[in-house]
Parts: structure tokens; C-alpha cells; sequence
């Protein structure tokens, strides 16, 4: 058994034993979730910060793999369940609004990550090999997400050593950024200096709870609700309609709308994505049918489970072998999620936006939609989980696109 400990390629838990690491997956995220509503301490670090620690440590442990068919599963299926049924009482009128506070901050991250890109080449750029390509592949993934990575990877002919150790930095660098993102709302420096509503609110919410001890504490959604069997139902079978509708729709769009030019291109990625249909029509039908969708209880509570089983997924690829074997490569990373952050904190304090909205533009930026999601939800931001998704996909649209035109400044 100890022979496995620390042993990253021989884990003690094989990625090909499915139920042993769904198991480990779904109750270190109940765990999480046990922590926080028992105890001030653990809702201040908030359940999902301390599931994604606590995926690091078994993955860099050697416990559990840190590439399994189940965490793919997870990504694959669960992600997607989660967002109808985070989305069934979100009305698409409001988030017309807080959508475009986000979406100012998101583009001007944007351009912070093109520039953090550039600025990381000319630090870096006497030692990392093919530097000029990674700053098109990083910049593409930093404003969308892992596609753009992907395919902007491809497009420039980055070698497969290359690629590999780039995917490990960009994997423990995002990790390190949710640390980060999610220690902001309860830094001081930071409320002292943006305004935060959503927090006050939550805030104001816990003080009316009661004034006791950790014991007394309750945490969200720590209140029993009556949930009925009716409700389990219609949650789990409307989040599986509008998913199976929302893949075909982006699958068939996906391979109709040819991408012969860069217009054509720009709309084949906006609506061949699962994650526009989802939230679109899951927001319809809130808006639509708010008595009989409103009406559905358990809906959140379901779904932010799931989000807390992503949340621990997320850690897993972090390596921390991986800081120690290819350093240079993730300090180039890191310049470029600094300067990101850097664009949006500075934006946002000079255009007097709430601090919420900052962290989930840059959240969106670097983790893409499901990341900044997750964070909305995880956080009790409910007012901005639909916006951040919807930013997030617009993302996907440009990130390619800035990664092209990154590459081609820093190599001509």
C-alpha cells in the first residue's frame, strides 16, 4: 500500500476502478459540503475551495489518478445536468442586465491576457522552447477554454512534448487561480476598496440566522426543505430533456454552418456550443413558465451538489511535480493570469463595478463558462450564475481568434 504513496504514474486507487474513485468523488465533495454548513471557518474558505484542496492532495498524493475515464464522466455528464437545473429559476430578462457588466470586464481581461502573453514572451522567451506558438495557445485558453487550447495547438503545429507540458501547467495554473478567485471575497484589502452587494446580502442573511458558536452555525442551504418525490422527478427529467435538446441542437448547428470564412466560423462555434443551448433554453423556460419551473423545488440544491463534485474534479489534474519539473513553463502562466487579473481589478474599480462581477470575468476568462458557474454557485451568487455562463461562451468565440493574432504579432 505505502509503495503507492507518492508514486503519480502506480496510484493506490487505479484510474480503470470506477466505482472506488466515484466513490471517493462523491463523498470528498459531501464531506466539503458537511464542513461548511457545520462550521464558520469552513463556509468563510467556502465547501468547494476546500474539495478542490482536498482532490489535490490525493491526486499528488498518489491516492486516486490524475487522468480517469470518471473524471472525464464528470465533465462529460454531470457539468451539463447541473446547469438546467442551477437555471430553472433564472429569468433571461434580468440577466440581459448583469450580463453586461460582466461581459465589460471579460473583454477588457481579454485584452489583459493578450498583453500578459506578450509581456511573459519577452521575459521568457530565451527559455521556453516554441514560446512565440505557447503565447497563441495560452492566450486562446485564457479568454475561452480548453477547445481553443486545443485547437489553437494544433493550428500552429505545437510539438506533442510541448503540448503535454502546457496542458500540466495550464491544469495546475487554473487550480491555483480558483485558490485564488475564491479567497478574494473574503480578503479585506478587496472589500475595502469594491463595492459587494451579493455579499452583504449573504452576510446579512447569516447575522438574521443567529449570532452563536461554529456549532450553532448554518451554511447554505443548510435549512431543511420539503422536497417530494414529484420534485426529484421533475428536476432530474427536465435536466435531462433540456440536455439531450441542447447537444443535438449544438451538434447539429455544429455540422450545418459551414466554416469557410471567419464569420461563418464565429457562428459554427457560438451556436454549435452545448453550453449557449443549455443556458438559453433553460433560461426560456424559466422566463416563459415561471409557475411551473419556479414551482419545482430542490432544483438548486440538486444542482449544487453536482457543481461540488466539478469542484473536486477540478483539483485532481493539479500537479505539484509538475511546478517542480517544468517551473518556467507554469511562471509563464502565471504572468499571464496576473496581468488578467490586474486589467480586470484595475477596470472594474475605475467603472465602480461590485466585486462579484469582477471575480467571475476573470474567472470566466481563465476557467471558461462551467469554471465561473460553479464559482457563482458555490459562492450563493445566484443573480450572476446564468451571466457568467453566457460570457464565458462568448469566450470560446474569441479565444481562437486572440491566440491567432497573438502568435502572429510576437512571430512577424
Amino acid at each position: 500500500m505505502w509503495g503507492h504513496i507518492f508514486n503519480l504514474k502506480d496510484p493506490l486507487v487505479g484510474a480503470d476502478n470506477t466505482w472506488a474513485l466515484w466513490t471517493i468523488c462523491i463523498v470528498g465533495a459531501s464531506a466539503a459540503i458537511m464542513l461548511e454548513q457545520r462550521y464558520q471557518w469552513a463556509s468563510k474558505v467556502t465547501g468547494a475551495l476546500i474539495a478542490l484542496v482536498l482532490a489535490i492532495a490525493l491526486s499528488n498524493f498518489g491516492i486516486i489518478p490524475m487522468e480517469s475515464g470518471v473524471w472525464d464522466a464528470v465533465w462529460d455528464y454531470v457539468v451539463p445536468l447541473s446547469i438546467p437545473m442551477l437555471l430553472m429559476k433564472c429569468d433571461i430578462r434580468r440577466v440581459g442586465r448583469d450580463s453586461g457588466r460582466i461581459l465589460g470586464i471579460f473583454l477588457i481581461g481579454s485584452v489583459g491576457t493578450a498583453c500578459g502573453a506578450m509581456i511573459g514572451y519577452g521575459i521568457l522567451r530565451q527559455y521556453i522552447p516554441e514560446l512565440a506558438k505557447l503565447a497563441g495557445v495560452f492566450t486562446a485558453t485564457y479568454i475561452g477554454g480548453a477547445v481553443n487550447f486545443t485547437g489553437v495547438g494544433k493550428a500552429l503545429g505545437v510539438s506533442t512534448g510541448t503540448m503535454s507540458s502546457a496542458t500540466m501547467a495550464d491544469n495546475t495554473m487554473m487550480a491555483i487561480c480558483f485558490l485564488v478567485l475564491m479567497l478574494i471575497p473574503s480578503a479585506g484589502f478587496f472589500l475595502k476598496r469594491f463595492p459587494h452587494p451579493l455579499i452583504d446580502d449573504i452576510e446579512a442573511v447569516k447575522r438574521s440566522v443567529g449570532n452563536g458558536g461554529e456549532e450553532e452555525y448554518e451554511g447554505a442551504f443548510a435549512r431543511p426543505r420539503e422536497i417530494s418525490l414529484r420534485d426529484i422527478a421533475l428536476t432530474v427529467s427536465a435536466a435531462f430533456v433540456i440536455v439531450s435538446i441542447s447537444f443535438f441542437m449544438a451538434n447539429m448547428l455544429g455540422r450545418v454552418i459551414p466554416r469557410n470564412n471567419s464569420v461563418l466560423m464565429m457562428f459554427n462555434t457560438l451556436l454549435g456550443n452545448d453550453y449557449i443551448w443549455l443556458s438559453t433554453i433553460s433560461m426560456v423556460c424559466a422566463t416563459v413558465k415561471p409557475r411551473f419551473f419556479g414551482g419545482i423545488r430542490g432544483t438548486e440544491e440538486i444542482g449544487t451538489f453536482l457543481i461540488y463534485i466539478f469542484f473536486f474534479v477540478i483539483g485532481v489534474p493539479a500537479s505539484v511535480s509538475g511546478i517542480i519539473q517544468s517551473p518556467v513553463l507554469l511562471l509563464y502562466a502565471a504572468i499571464i493570469v496576473g496581468v488578467n487579473m490586474l486589467f480586470c481589478f484595475v477596470a472594474g474599480k475605475f467603472l465602480h463595478y461590485d466585486l462579484e462581477s469582477i471575480i467571475l470575468a476573470s474567472n470566466a476568462n481563465i476557467g471558461g463558462p462551467t469554471t465561473a458557474a460553479a464559482m457563482a454557485v458555490s459562492k450563493g451568487w445566484k443573480p450572476l450564475i446564468g451571466p457568467s455562463i453566457l460570457v464565458g461562451i462568448i469566450g470560446y468565440v474569441l479565444g481562437t481568434y486572440m491566440g491567432l493574432l497573438v502568435w502572429g504579432i510576437l512571430e512577424f
